[in-house]
This record gives C-alpha cells, structure tokens and sequence, in this order.
C-alpha cells in the first residue's frame, strides 16, 4: 500500500473504468487517535468528532469517489457546542452519536439530550432528534453549520488543503446544493432537509419548542455527483439493510474455529469480520467481491494488496481471490503509457478517483506503477487452481494470466538480464515499485538508497511461482511441452537468483540489484518471501531462517522490514524498521514450507501475541521496537486499521500451522499440523474448499479430516520440499 510521500498521491490511470465502487460491507466504526469517529461502506466514509462533528481544518469529513463532500458539519444548541456523552455502534456503517446541551445558567444539569444516528450507503443520512427531559416545554435554536471544499483525499489526509476555489451555495425550500465547476468538470452535492428550517448559504437553522418529556426530530441527507460517477438516488426505506445482508451472508458462509484459546479466537473471529468489511464490488459486475486496500483512506482496489489478501483469505473464501483476479484481469494494461505507467499485459497498482491524485499520476484514474502484481496474478491463478476453483474460471483467467507472462518478458525484464526490474517512465508516479514502496524503501546495509532501476528479491520469487503456476495448469491440460518449458524456466531463473543476490560473506540475500547490478546488502524481511515462494537453495535456507527469527530482525512480536544493525534502521519508519504483520505470516509460511517447525511456530505465536495487545485487530504496521524493551506493540502513528493484508495474516498463520496445502489437480490434500500445545484442542468446521465443505480436528493424539471432496486422499505428512 501507498502513503504518499513529497505531495504524491496514491496512484491512479485509466479514466472512465473506475465507477462508483460499492461496499458489501464497511469496518467497524473505531475511534482513533484525537477521538476521530470512522464509519464506513465500501469507498463513503464519514470522519468525526466523538460528538458526530465534522470540523473545518481537521483531518474530517464525508469523502465519495476519493473527494471531501462535507468539510463542516457542526451542530450547535442556542449556539453552544453538544457536549459528548457516548458513541454507540449496532453495524459498521452506522453510528449513534449521544450527547447533550450544555447546562442553562442556574441548573445543574441539561434537559435536553441529543441523539444523532448517522448511516453511511451511497452518501449520508442522519436523523438529528432533540429530547427534552425535563417537564417544562423548553425553547431551543438548532443551527447546523455546513460546507463543502470538494477537495482530494490525500490533501486532507496529509493536511496540506490549498485555499479551495470558490463552491457555489444555492438554497431551496428543502435543500442545499454546493457546486464547483471547473473546464474540466463539474461536481456537485445536495443536502435535503425535512421539517421547518431556515437555510441560508451553509446554515440551517430550526426555532423550535418542545414540550416537556417530549422530542423533536430532522432528517438530513447528502448526495454526490462526481466526474465518471452519476448522482445517486436519496435514501429509500430499508436502504441501510442491504450492507447488513451482505455483512450476514459473509459471516455465515466463513468456517467456525473452537478452540481453547480466547486470544486465537478473538483474532480470527475480527480478521473473518474485517475481511468482509473491506470487500468492495465492481460496478460493471455486482456479484464479483474483491478486497479493499484498507480503511480509511484506501477503500479502493490495488493490485498487490488485494492479491496477496485474498491469497491469505483462501480458507475463508476462495471466491474472494477468483473475484480480485477477475477484476483485475478487466482493468489489465493493454497499451503504452509512460505517465499512468500501463504497458501491455501490465496488473495496475491501484485505482484512484481524486483530482489530485489523477494530476499527480498521469491524469488518469488507474496507475499501474508496479512490479510484483502481474506475476502474483499468475501465482494466486496457479493456487486457485490447486484449491479446486472450476476449470471453467482457471480458463476464462489464461489469456490474461499468458498477457502477464508475456510482460515478464518484455517489459519486466527490461534489459534481458532474466530478472524484472522497475524504473518508473516519468518523474510522476512511486520512485520504489515494489510492497516497499516508500521513497526510501530500497537501501544498501550503510543506509545509502538503491538507484533504480532496481531488481528486487521477492519480485524475483514471485516470478519463479508464476512459471511454476502457469507449468501445473498446463500440465493438468495435458499440454507437457508448454509445461516443461515453463518448469525450465523457473528453474533457471532460481539457478541465477541464487547466484545474483545470495550475499555468502555474509549468509543472506540482498533486497535487489541496483542500476548497476550491484547486490544491495541490506539485512531486510523480503527473504522471507523468497522462502514461501520456494526460489531459495536448501543449502542457504538454514541460514535464512536463522537470521529472520533472531536479532536483529525479530522483536518478539514480529519480523522487521530491515535489521536494527543497518544504516537505515528507525522502528519508527514505515518501511525500514518497522514490522508489518503481512510480511511476518509470509515469514512465518516460507520457514514451514522449508521444514523450520520451531522458526515458524515462534514467529506465529509473536504475531497472536502481538494481535492480542490490539484487542484482535492486526493494524497495517507496527513499530519495530523489541518486545524487551515494550511489552506491548507499538503502534505507527499512521497505519491504516482495518487493513487487509494484516487481517488476512492470522488466516495464513493458522493455515501455515495446520500445514494445510491442497493440490486437487493431483488428487491430494496434505493437512499435517503442527499446532503449538496453546492452541489444542482445534477444530476447524465449514472450511471451503472447491464444492466440499471440510471439518479438521486437531488434538494431542493426532488430526481427523472429514467432508473431503471424492477422489481426493488425505496427507497427514508433510510432502518434502
């Protein structure tokens, strides 16, 4: 995921495919940091005060399609602030904010409470109610103050709004309506009122009296128009139970975990909870999930995050992952261009609607500014296709997974060497192009940063998956040329990784090669990633494993980006000392795939650990302190939560742990756990797998598995690698 750097956006490209993307569900509704209320669905989020006030030059607002709708939305008694009471939540989308009038001169106590229900769809409704406790009728002015700046995402993230243009503010009867107009387009949003108000320009106004144990009440909603996405209908009675619908169906659709450990529980029962919140549908096929980036400010499509969650999110959903590979394959790179970055073949990095976020990226809305996503589509298509998913959608993906390979070759490898490489076209767009995409997220073991372009491991090694994923699909279509053309290949290409950035003086492999085919030496987590994908030598692997579960790489809760012992290191840092739990549980899943039991548990355990002390819910990153020194997590001040990835970390974990590996293709699935003694006894019930549903129970004495597809043999050992 991005956070921009140096007034960067995101990333974008592509105009006129984006759409108004629609939540199946939304994340809870959390306060973070400086009391800020989040409630969300899909890519309309509203941010708050406690109160449900959205204040001018805060980091506040109600965003559609990447862009501040409201930029004030402040309530006021007798022109007096509300004062909290409570934030109540019944679903994600949806909050009740409880507060009440400040006490009138010679009382004690306020009569008069205030209760706010806030719901989030395609816009937002809230109904304001007045209650008046007292037995006296009691007279009250209720002036909501509203704006609206139209400005981008990102500018109010990193709190760098310009003086806006001037938004026109037109009054009816019963609405508001802000317009800013441009050459270039015009945006809009409407506010519709009921009851007798006043409105002025960004004022409405109620002179009310209410009797004594009695209530007065409003309903205001708010609509938007954005370039490439129509006005919406107003709120419709019952609207709010589609999310809930959504949300239902995926809770009863997910496997059920019993076990003896309430911390185990808690944290998948909140990955399983925040997975389906961060789903979002594509507009042009409303059935066809994929996984949102994470929340708040990146509630949109990417290429590698969504890949490598719904990868994780296999045990869950399959349906998930085949719905990204669906999507993405819709918005594949089909022709050159140096300022979105897209080329032929290419899998985007993500999708932006925001103005400044198409001006920073080649004035477009898809950018595809990125390394690693186009051969994770080959390899998740090859996993899908060992979990089972029907022949007819492996073969509907092919020619968008063979256009993937065929960027491999010429674009990916841009200078014949057998390795991908990125660099990006233009001075627009990410400097760094692979997970570490942070301006300085490449770095040698002195803290010098990487000249590109720049051939990193993990990319190298998702390489190596991919052919070996397009060879096993072959392979089971009877083709054994193709297959075998593609097995030499991913062998020769780890014959020449090995040799390239295995560092032997100082038993790791550098993160990349630079623009001079330099090894560069940093100690960093991305060898973690070559574990899972299978590219390293068994002769190094020890020593891999090794560095990756001491110091000064592990903390006790996870596994830092890059060593504390190298020049860059900051735990504090986004990419270079931090840890981020995605990262960790690829760790923790290439140790087990390399037969490093004991690494993988302990890695394992540190990220449950670490889940725990966030009451279940992994963020995004956390600091890259050691657990010595902190016997809690640190968190980054800026990490998104929920996230996807992160939430789909402890899926991977318990999978990795009941070395849970399908190859239906071949008739097998291998199920040999090697579940640590504090998990036992588990039972996994209602796990998807193709058309079957399985049941897998774990004790001390051994493992049972029922509810197996026909034709398919149980492996309770563990295949050598």
């Amino acid at each position: 995921m991005t956070h921009p750097a140096g007034g960067n956006p995101g990333n974008q490209g592509n105009p006129g495919h984006a759409g108004a993307w629609a939540s199946g569900s939304a994340p809870p509704v959390l306060p973070s940091e400086g009391g800020t209320v989040t409630v969300l669905e899909g890519s309309v989020f509203c941010l708050s005060s406690t109160v449900g006030d959205v204040h001018a030059g805060r980091p506040h607002g109600l965003f559609v399609a990447d862009t501040r709708v409201l930029s004030q939305w402040h309530l006021q008694l007798d022109g007096v602030d509300v004062e909290p009471l409570a934030t109540l939540t019944s679903e994600p989308y949806t909050a009740t904010f409880v507060g009440r009038s400040p006490p009138r001169p010679g009382s004690a106590d306020s009569a008069l409470l205030v209760v706010r229900t806030r719901v989030i769809s395609d816009g937002m409704r809230e109904d304001i109610a007045v209650r008046n406790l007292g037995r006296e009728a009691a007279a009250v002015v209720v002036t909501l103050t509203v704006d609206v700046d139209f400005a981008d995402l990102f500018q109010v993230k990193e709190n760098r709004v310009p003086p806006m243009p001037a938004v026109d503010a037109d009054t009816g009867t019963d609405t508001m309506t802000f317009t800013h107009s441009t050459p270039a387009d015009t945006r809009t949003a409407q506010l519709t009122v009921t009851g007798e108000a006043e409105l002025d320009p960004r004022t409405i106004t109620f002179r009310e009296i209410i009797p004594g144990r009695s209530e007065w009440s409003t309903r205001l909603s708010v609509q938007a128009a954005m370039p490439g996405r129509a006005a919406l209908p107003r709120y419709r009675s019952g609207e709010e139970l589609v999310p809930a619908r959504r949300r239902q169906a995926w809770r009863l659709a997910n496997p059920v975990v019993r076990t003896g450990s309430t911390q185990f529980i808690r944290t998948l029962r909140r990955s399983s909870q925040d997975l389906g919140a961060l789903q979002v549908h594509d507009p042009m096929n409303p059935d066809r999930r994929v996984v949102a980036a994470g929340a708040p400010w990146f509630m949109t499509l990417f290429g590698r995050d969504s890949l490598l969650a719904g990868w994780m999110a296999l045990p869950l959903d399959q349906q998930l992952a085949a719905g990204t590979l669906q999507t993405l394959a819709r918005y594949q790179g089909d022709k050159i261009d140096p300022l979105t970055e897209e080329e032929p073949g290419r899998i985007l990095h993500e999708i932006r609607l925001g103005q400044e976020a198409t001006l920073a990226l080649g004035h477009g809305q898809v950018y595809y500014g990125t390394a690693d996503a186009t051969p994770l589509f080959v390899a998740l298509l090859g996993e899908l296709h060992r979990w089972g998913l029907s022949r007819a959608e492996i073969h509907s993906l092919l020619p968008a997974a063979d256009r993937a390979l065929r960027w491999i070759d010429e674009y990916g490898d841009r200078d014949g060497d057998g390795f991908v490489e990125y660099h990006r076209a233009t001075d627009r767009g990410l400097f760094n192009q692979g997970w570490k995409d942070s301006f300085d997220g490449v770095n040698d073991s002195a803290g010098r940063l990487a000249e590109p372009p720049i051939a990193l491991a993990e990319v190298q090694a998702y390489v190596y998956a991919a052919f070996l994923a397009r060879a096993d699909i072959a392979a089971a279509d009877g083709d054994d040329g193709l297959a075998a053309r593609h097995r030499t290949r991913a062998a020769a290409l780890k014959e020449a990784f090995n040799d390239r950035f295995w560092l032997p003086e100082k038993g790791w492999y550098a993160i990349g090669l630079d623009r001079y085919k330099r090894p560069i030496d940093s100690l960093t987590s991305n060898m973690g990633h070559c574990l899972w994908c299978g590219i390293v030598d068994r002769d190094k692997a020890a020593a891999v494993a090794r560095h990756l579960v001491d110091a000064p790489l592990w903390t006790g809760f996870g596994v830092r980006t890059l060593a504390a012992s190298m020049g860059a290191y900051n735990p504090v840092s986004y990419h270079n000392g931090s840890v981020w739990p995605h990262d960790t549980a690829i760790a923790a899943t290439g140790l087990m795939r390399y037969g490093f039991v004991a690494e993988a548990q302990r890695i394992a355990l540190g990220l449950f650990d670490a889940a725990d002390r966030f009451l279940g819910r992994l963020p995004e990153l956390f600091c890259g302190f050691d657990r010595a020194d902190f016997p809690r997590p640190i968190p980054y001040p800026t990490s998104c939560s929920p996230q996807a990835w992160a939430a789909a970390a402890p899926v991977q974990l318990a999978r990795t742990l009941l070395r849970f590996e399908p190859d239906l293709p071949a008739g097998r699935l291998t199920v040999a756990p090697v579940v640590p003694e504090r998990l036992l006894p588990l039972r996994v019930e209602h796990l998807p797998l193709a058309d079957a549903r399985l049941t897998i129970a774990v004790d001390a004495d051994g493992v049972t598995v029922d509810g197996l597809p026909a034709g398919i043999t149980p492996v309770t050992t563990p295949p050598p690698h």
